[in-house]
This record gives structure tokens, C-alpha cells and sequence, in this order.
């Protein structure tokens, strides 16, 4: 009868191959963090990636402590690495400007939002709606806000319903409360008989 052999140490197969293995897999885990941070570094800065990304935001805009705006947005990206520094809304905005005693004098909505930050320069698009304080309602697809020239307007059709008429153009300017405003080609007017 033959001795049974024992394998010890080095000589066990079973516990060099475990060991192979282990040094073989860690070799691989290293390799590859190392090669995904050089393919990591070796990307190009993107344009199109936002600097700056914040969901379920409330921005307030004051001057000498009286709030003058307050902008409300589901999801807001800021590009400031860009040649062209913008703020995107791309989930929609609520803006509501506020008179000097702090009420709510209009406010604005859209589905789409953007802010050109060089030129002062805001976009809506997309289901834009605008109320004034008493009640004239303003319904357009695109409309333009001049921060510095305090103006909104919109090159688009535009529908302005107030309590007894309906008045449709192309083409809009107001003041940015929209307290003030003319349509520039008026398509028709409906009135609206207040006994119906």
C-alpha cells in the first residue's frame, strides 16, 4: 500500500491556482482603472455638458432688498464653460414679477426656457402664457424678454383674451409687466357678449 501524499504550501494545485487567479483578477482590476481614468482625462471638455445642473429650484431676484422676480423651474442647467454662456430651462419656468408693495403684478410660464446671459436675453417657447393683474392673458409659442430694455415681445401668432374680446395678431411688444402692450398685425378681434 502507498503512502498518501500531502500537498503543502507552494505544492498544493488547488491553493496555486487560487492564488494565480487572485493576482491574475487584481492585475485586471488595475489595468482597467487605469485605463478608464486615461480614457476619462483624454476626453475633450465638452460645451454641451452643463457646468451647473439643479431640479425643483425657487430663484429670487431682489433690488435694494424689494423681490422683483421669482423664477420657479422643475430642472434648471447652467452652461458658463461654452463660448456662448446660456441657462437652459428645459423642463419649463413660472416667472412672477412683483410690483413695489410685493404683489403679483404678472407672471409668465412656457414649457421650454432659455437665458442667454452675454446678451440679457431670455427665450420661452412652447405653450407660453403671460397674465397681467387685471386678468388679460396672453397666449403665444415663442416670446422674447429684454432684461435691460424691460420689454417682452414675439414675432409669432399671438392671442390676447381679456374680459370682453379676444384680439389676434402676429407680432407682440409690451412693457415686462405686460400692463402695456400693442400687437403689431392684427388678424381679427372677437367679442365676447358678457350675457353668454
Amino acid at each position: 500500500m502507498m503512502p498518501e501524499k500531502k500537498y503543502q504550501g507552494h505544492h498544493d494545485p488547488f491553493a496555486f491556482t487560487v492564488k494565480l487567479f487572485s493576482v491574475l483578477l487584481l492585475w485586471q482590476i488595475l489595468i482597467s482603472c487605469e485605463t478608464d481614468l486615461e480614457v476619462i482625462k483624454s476626453f475633450p471638455e465638452d460645451e454641451h455638458m452643463p457646468s451647473q445642473s439643479m431640479v425643483n429650484a425657487k430663484i429670487q431676484y431682489t433690488d435694494s432688498a424689494r423681490l422683483q422676480l421669482r423664477l420657479t423651474a422643475p430642472e434648471i442647467h447652467n452652461y458658463s464653460q461654452s463660448t456662448e454662456k446660456y441657462t437652459e430651462f428645459p423642463r419649463g419656468i413660472l416667472a412672477e414679477f412683483f410690483d413695489r408693495q410685493g404683489n403679483i403684478e404678472s407672471h409668465l410660464s412656457s414649457n421650454y426656457a432659455i437665458y442667454n446671459t452675454d446678451k440679457n436675453l431670455w427665450e420661452a417657447r412652447d405653450s407660453v402664457v403671460v397674465i397681467n393683474k387685471d386678468g388679460e392673458i396672453l397666449n403665444t409659442e415663442q416670446l422674447f424678454w429684454d432684461e435691460e430694455k424691460k420689454i417682452i415681445y414675439s414675432s409669432s401668432f399671438v392671442k390676447i383674451t381679456r374680459p370682453n374680446e379676444v384680439i389676434m395678431g402676429e407680432g407682440f411688444e409690451a412693457d415686462q409687466t405686460f400692463n402695456r402692450w400693442k400687437i403689431k398685425k392684427i388678424q381679427g378681434t372677437i367679442y365676447i357678449d358678457d350675457a353668454k
